[in-house]
């Protein structure tokens, strides 16, 4: 990392991220701080809105208790329809007729008495304890205080057969509420409330009828429109929802009759008092509230806008991160004004300096300027130039290495190759095999023919000849101890490859890789093209190699040479062609390639050899 980056680095680092994180921790507390703050507002708006309500309910069931405890709805119960009774030819009675009015007219103006209502009509039943008695009254329509236009109720028998009617009962005189929604063939499709209870006989607390009222929604309407949230309502939502979630009632008639659920991002509890929590409605970010109502099986939904609420946070953090950007404007100007002179020099001296790690020793500096900066990039040209001179002696030296161990190798191939071959060949001269003679010497010729020739590197098809003649003298020498098949396909034989690269691993599977063997020893070479490289494969069933063994190869260095080269003056080599060998091939095509050995002792050694697809062609 070059100085202006650490002088800039540094700036950040020890100024600009404790800010930045010291305003992330603030944004965050606020926000925090502000859902918990309007999470207690709306806990007590909502515990309002649900006094109100119920405030609402229970003046209307104070209404309705006192006409039931005055028996006005008792007495209007008693009396028959005058319409039916003139229709079944029966005489009403002045006094009748008087009496029935009577207790309409009251029954009416207790109700009128409260502007709220919308309409009401009474049920007659069954007594309890005649249920076969006025069983006409199940199949007749209820008996009317208020007409609603266009509303048709339930007979009795419809209202008998419904669950409420069961709920209704459950209650034995107590008010049950139906909001708007629940149940629209009793309530009608109006947004309105309906109470229904059961009117008892005082004198002997039978059930006589079923009274239903139903209110408008002036007053719940004006609950929602005098509140104010967090003094502005333009952002809040208030709803009334049932335990299964469908909405009563909306303040902003939205989503009337609709299910809350569907625009919740996760499923919301309608059981417990309170709760107030942050999630998506409708596809926005909002606070969401719910307090369940103690009274009614209904829970009250308050959804108010994030963004709304987190205005004022949101202008701070704009504020912030503007300030923000000015301070590190500021540093890279500072940075680049005032350092760029001394960083931007080193700055190219360090680029050079890894191009010359990447190894291009050829990379040298401008030499500009009248300053220490001047020094500073002679010195590093002086560097370059003595470390290329450095560069340049150490390869000569190393290819001189090589070009040595590799006549070393040729050196030892002939005395030793050469003596048994001529002591084989006097042999057949005496045996007068003179065909045989013939076909020696030819091979013998052919092998110093490509011992002798100065290339290093021939076609694959004068190494496999090289080594299909050296394979033939020994097998004449060695009789039955192996058999050897070569497999190679036409189309490498033009390939270029290092001269005696497969000779010394053939040699080294003969002399020690069969050596003590008790059965008949099998040598199989074998290659293939692979993408944009060639494998040759030789393959023994000899007595293998230990792990020693191998580790010297994967570990071989020159002191191991000099130490083994010099142990064996008077005997045959071992190991050291084909580490020669493995040398030569990385130091000729890189460390991707070269010799890749596997063997155990007792199953024999396969060793691969790896190298760049080159054919004669490629050199020209």
């Amino acid at each position: 990392m070059n100085l202006r980056i650490k002088l800039l680095t540094a700036f950040i680092l020890l100024i600009i991220i404790p800010i930045f994180v010291l305003g992330i921790i603030t944004f965050l507390v606020t926000f925090k701080s502000i859902q918990s703050k309007y999470s207690e507002q709306a806990e007590y708006a909502l515990k309002s809105i649900g006094f109100s309500i119920n405030s609402v309910f229970t003046e209307i069931d104070n209404v309705t208790r006192s006409g039931s405890d005055r028996e006005l709805f008792q007495n209007a119960l008693s009396v028959k329809d005058p319409e039916k009774t003139k229709n079944q030819n029966l005489a009403l009675t002045v006094k009748g007729q008087i009496e029935f009015n009577a207790n309409q007219t009251s029954f009416r103006t207790l109700l009128y008495n409260h502007p709220a209502i919308d309409y009401a009509f009474l049920y007659k039943m069954s007594v309890m304890n005649n249920l076969d008695a006025d069983k006409e009254y199940e199949t007749e329509k209820p008996f009317p205080v208020f007409d609603k236009e266009g509303f048709t109720p339930l007979t009795y028998l419809q209202l008998k057969n419904h669950p409420v009617y069961k709920e209704v009962m459950k209650l034995n005189g107590k008010a049950l509420w139906i909001a708007p929604h629940e149940y629209p063939e009793i309530t009608g499709s109006e947004p309105v409330f309906t109470q229904i209870r059961v009117i008892k006989k005082l004198s002997n607390m039978h059930k006589i009828g079923i009274l239903a009222v139903q209110i408008k929604n002036w007053e719940i309407d004006d609950i929602f429109k005098n509140l104010q949230v967090g003094g502005n309502q333009r952002d809040t939502s208030f709803y009334l929802v049932n335990d299964s979630g469908l909405v009563l009632y909306d303040n902003k008639h939205s989503f009337d009759g609709t299910s809350i659920n569907k625009y919740v991002n996760e499923p919301l509890s309608y059981g417990r008092n309170y709760q107030s929590f942050k999630g998506k409605f409708n596809g926005q970010e909002s606070v969401i509230s719910i307090y369940h109502l103690k009274e009614h099986p209904w829970s009250i939904v308050s959804v108010t806008s994030w963004s709304y609420l987190s205005n004022e946070v949101m202008t701070f953090a704009k504020w912030f991160v503007g300030i923000l950007g000015i301070f590190v404007v500021t540093a890279i100007m500072f940075n680049v004004f005032f350092m760029n002179r001394i960083t931007g020099t080193i700055g190219v001296i360090v680029r050079f300096m890894r191009k010359a790690e990447a190894g291009e020793l050829g990379a040298r500096v401008d030499e500009k300027g009248d300053d220490e900066l001047l020094l500073l990039q002679k010195g590093f040209n002086n560097q370059m130039d003595k470390i290329s001179q450095l560069f340049d002696q150490v390869k000569n030296e190393q290819e001189k290495k090589i070009n040595a161990e590799l006549r070393v190798l040729q050196a030892q191939i002939k005395p030793h190759f050469l003596f048994n071959t001529l002591e084989s060949i006097n042999v057949l001269a005496i045996q007068n095999q003179g065909k045989k003679v013939n076909e020696m010497v030819l091979r013998l010729a052919s092998i110093l023919r490509i011992s002798f020739q100065g290339k290093e590197e021939i076609m694959l098809r004068q190494e496999l000849e090289h080594v299909s003649n050296y394979l033939e003298i020994q097998k004449f020498r060695f009789e039955d101890l192996f058999d050897y098949t070569i497999d190679i396909p036409d189309e490498m034989m033009n390939c270029l490859v290092l001269k005696l690269t497969i000779q010394p691993i053939v040699e080294n599977s003969i002399q020690h890789g069969f050596e003590g063997i008790e059965y008949k020893g099998q040598l199989r070479i074998s290659g293939r093209v692979e993408e944009d490289r060639i494998l040759l494969r030789i393959e023994d069933n000899g007595i293998g190699m230990t792990n020693d063994q191998l580790q010297k190869f994967k570990y071989f260095d020159e002191s191991e040479v000099v130490q083994e080269t010099t142990d064996v003056t008077n005997h045959e080599r071992r190991g050291l062609g084909l580490r020669s060998v493995v040398d030569r091939l990385r130091f000729k095509y890189g460390h991707r390639y070269g010799l890749f050995i596997c063997s155990a002792p007792g199953h024999g050694t396969i060793i691969q050899c790896v190298i760049p697809k080159n054919e004669l062609g490629d050199k020209i």
